[in-house]
């Protein structure tokens, strides 16, 4: 056994020094520790009181403040989306994560003050002034980080969506005009390339998308509009599409007095003249600047059926998407949208279809948040609309609805539709008959049909309303493409299920996921 030094010799201080300095030490760490886990609390302990006590109080407010918004946000998606997309609320938590990250910075250096550095030793120092720097950048930095998304998020609201009025839906249903058009120098939309009416039920978000072909000829407008007032039998003008009623509107704009984008007013009122619905909102897609968004989401697999040329053959970069499953990025999944070769133009429109649905389905909440910076650039780039920010909570509840539910779609196309001459009467019927089923009610065709079936017994007479009514001629069935087996597998042509004679399957189904 060494002896035991005396009390009072070199040896004995240096052991006691040494003691005091680990204590000193572990207290500095321990100080801020503290204020990692419970922010004020070493100024409690150790400092300004006064101070701690503010901290502290302000941290438990903010952790209730937390609880009560997560768990408001489980019971009622609502609030999130509210939080997610007010502008006033997303800048009063932007200043507040900046204030919150400055105010824990200065805890955090005023903890080491406490901890009485210049008493330690050289190595002690050194750790604690590490220690101190990796916390303090650390929490500040990721609350700064989060300031930056959120202003992000606010500029995305601001730079997107307008503040105009609030439209209410019609008959229960969001009907939003979905347009697609190129870019370039004065040509953003001149010509849409595609022209889609999602018509969306306001209570289950269930979705029907009602495509348009763009050479439609020959159909009317919304009644009393600017356009119905110009053509009212019509609009029969040689050589003109449905596609250029933006031309004809920009060329007299004059006729649309304090309107902003004459182009889509007079194309949602051929829109509204075709269909029978009315619509709520429009958004204009550039097509060009879409696959940044499928970038941005890491691509969107889709079920290639046959070889999709991607640019032209002159290209260095020209090259074929194989069949079968494939995540294709922005760009390849622009050209499988909108590729021409060895298809027609009925057969892109169900492609198309494939696509929106492929993105519905694809971008979960949890993609959008990892991408969040990405898309939100992407998207603002993208797309013009004029649906206010106040609405927009609304859509991305309706979306998450309609992420669960198969969507059904309605092309006004051949065989059924005569694009040159269309039966505008049959086309409103196909219309309601689609969204009829999309509700679970069963469309009018059929109802008709089972009228007989339930009339009144012989010895009571009809009404006089019910006989001067006419009869209701069922609505003309549409060709299908034959199902498939083994034997009979099912035609594609273009990339698309289906024919120009029989029909596109994706162009008229009542679930697009399972025909694409």
């Amino acid at each position: 056994m060494p002896p035991v030094p005396p009390p009072g010799s070199p040896q004995t201080r240096f052991t006691t020094l040494d003691r005091a300095q680990r204590v000193r030490f572990r207290r500095a760490v321990t100080l801020m520790l503290m204020t990692l886990v419970l922010p004020g609390s070493a100024q409690l302990v150790a400092g300004n009181r006064r101070v701690g006590r503010i901290a502290l109080r302000t941290w438990l407010g903010l952790l209730v403040l937390g609880a009560v918004a997560l768990v408001s946000s489980y019971v009622w998606h609502g609030v999130a989306f509210w939080a997610g997309t007010d502008t006033t609320f997303l800048q009063v938590l932007r200043l507040g994560l900046m204030v919150l990250a400055v105010g824990w910075a200065y805890l955090f250096i005023d903890a080491w003050r406490i901890g009485q550095p210049l008493t330690l030793q050289r190595q002690h120092r050194l750790a604690i002034v590490g220690v101190n720097g990796f916390l303090c950048f650390s929490v500040a930095g990721a609350l700064l980080f989060g300031a930056h998304v959120v202003g992000v998020q606010r500029q995305f609201m601001i730079s997107m969506f307008g503040d105009g009025a609030a439209v209410g839906a019609s008959h229960g249903r969001y009907n939003v005009l979905l347009m697609g058009g190129d870019s370039g120098a004065g040509r953003w939309g001149l010509r849409p390339d595609s022209m889609t009416v999602a018509s969306i039920d306001a209570e289950t978000g269930k979705a029907v998308l009602i495509s348009l072909p763009r050479n439609m000829q020959n159909f009317p407008f919304a009644d009393g509009s600017v356009m119905d007032k110009q053509f009212p039998d019509g609009f029969d003008v040689e050589g003109m599409y449905l596609n250029g009623l933006s031309t004809w509107a920009l060329d007299h704009a004059d006729l649309f007095k304090g309107s902003e984008s004459p182009g889509v007013d007079a194309t949602i009122q051929g829109v509204e003249g075709i269909t029978g619905l009315t619509m709520n909102y429009w958004a204009m897609v550039n097509l060009e600047g879409f696959k940044d968004l499928v970038d941005a989401v890491g691509g969107v697999e889709l079920n290639v059926r046959q070889p999709i040329p991607v640019g032209l053959p002159h290209e260095k970069t020209f090259h074929y998407i194989e069949p079968g499953k494939r995540t294709l990025n922005g760009h390849d999944t622009l050209w499988f949208a909108r590729a021409r070769e060895g298809s027609d133009d009925y057969s892109r429109m169900a492609r198309q279809k494939c696509v929106m649905g492929a993105m519905l389905q694809q971008v979960s909440p949890q993609v959008a948040l990892r991408n969040f910076e990405d898309i939100a650039g992407a998207s603002s780039a993208m797309v013009s609309t004029n649906v206010p920010r106040g609405e927009v909570d609304r859509f991305v509840e309706l979306a998450l609805k309609a992420r669960s539910q198969k969507i059904a779609t309605l092309s006004l196309v051949p065989p059924m539709i005569n694009t040159a001459n269309p039966d505008i009467a049959l086309v409103q019927q196909k219309v309601a008959d689609a969204i009829a089923r999309a509700e679970g009610r069963a469309p009018e065709a059929e109802t008709a049909e089972a009228a007989p079936e339930a009339e009144a017994p012989a010895s009571e007479p009809a009404s006089e309303s019910e006989s001067e009514s006419a009869p209701v001629a069922p609505a003309t069935p549409t060709p299908t493409p034959a199902p498939a087996t083994p034997t009979n597998p099912p035609s594609v042509t273009g990339g698309s299920i289906g024919s120009l004679s029989e029909g596109y399957a994706a162009n008229q189904s009542e679930d697009l996921g399972a025909v694409c």
